[in-house]
C-alpha cells in the first residue's frame, strides 16, 4: 500500500482544503467522508490562510522591486562620498587646503585613505560626518569643496537614508508576514492532518484499490515505495 504525504508547500496546502470543500458542497452531509464539523473549521480557516499568503506574496514581491531602487541609492551615495573625500585629499596634496582639514570631518589629519564605507552602518556613520563638517568648514572658512560639492552629497546621501528606512520598513512587513503565515501553517497541517484521518477512517473497510481512489479523489496524495514501484513494475512487464 503507498503511504500519504502531507502538502509541503502552500501551493498544496491551498490546493487540498480546496478540493475537500468542494466535496462538501458537492454531497450532503451524511454522505461525505469528514464530520461536518471539519467542514466549518476549513471555511473558516481557509479564507484566511490565502489571505495570508497572497499578503505575503505582495510584500515580497513590492521589497523585491524596491529592493532594486535601493541598491542604486546606496550606490550613488557610496560614490558620491567617495569622490568628495578623495578631492579633498588631493586638494591638500596639492597645497590647496592644510592637513588640518580632514579633522573637520573626523578624519586623521596625517592619512589620505578613505575609511570603509562598505556596510550601511558606515556609510551612514561616516555620511554624516562628512556632510557636518563641510557644512560646518564653510560657516568657519567659507570656501566649499567642488566637484562635488556637499549640496549635491548631501542629495545623495538624503536618498539613501530615505531609501533605506523605506526598505526596512518592507522588510519589516515581510518578515511580519513570514512569522504570521509560519504559525498559520502549523494550524494548516493540523487541519489537514485531521481531515484526511476522517476520510481514510471513512473508506478503511474498502478494499485497497478502492479505499486510494476514493480517498484521492478528496485531495489525499498518495506515494509508491521504491520497492512497490519495482513490483508494479514488473507486473507490467510480466
Amino acid at each position: 500500500m503507498p503511504y500519504r504525504r502531507l502538502p509541503n508547500t502552500d501551493t498544496a496546502r491551498i490546493k487540498a482544503m480546496q478540493i475537500a470543500l468542494e466535496k462538501g458542497k458537492e454531497l450532503p452531509p451524511h454522505k461525505l467522508a469528514f464530520s461536518s464539523k471539519t467542514v466549518v473549521r476549513l471555511q473558516k480557516f481557509l479564507p484566511q490562510f490565502e489571505h495570508s499568503i497572497q499578503l505575503y506574496r505582495q510584500s515580497l514581491a513590492s521589497q523585491n522591486k524596491k529592493s532594486k531602487v535601493y541598491n542604486e541609492n546606496l550606490r550613488k551615495a557610496r560614490i558620491y562620498l567617495t569622490h568628495f573625500i578623495r578631492v579633498m585629499n588631493m586638494a591638500i596634496s596639492r597645497g590647496d587646503l592644510p592637513v588640518e582639514t580632514r579633522a573637520y570631518y573626523g578624519l586623521a589629519t596625517n592619512e589620505s585613505t578613505v575609511p570603509s564605507l562598505n556596510t550601511e552602518n558606515g556609510l551612514m556613520s561616516w555620511g554624516r560626518r562628512i556632510i557636518e563638517g563641510e557644512e560646518f568648514r564653510i560657516r568657519k572658512v567659507g570656501s566649499p569643496i567642488t566637484n562635488p560639492t556637499i549640496a549635491v552629497v548631501k542629495v545623495r546621501f538624503e536618498n539613501f537614508i530615505e531609501a533605506w528606512n523605506y526598505h526596512n520598513t518592507l522588510v519589516k512587513k515581510t518578515s511580519d508576514y513570514t512569522e504570521k503565515n509560519n504559525n498559520l501553517r502549523k494550524e494548516t497541517d493540523e487541519i489537514i492532518r485531521q481531515l484526511w484521518n476522517e476520510i481514510e477512517t471513512t473508506h478503511s473497510a474498502l478494499p485497497e484499490e478502492r479505499k486510494k481512489i476514493l480517498n484521492e479523489e478528496y485531495g489525499l496524495v498518495y506515494f509508491y515505495r521504491k520497492n512497490e514501484l519495482e513490483k508494479a513494475s514488473a507486473k507490467v512487464i510480466y
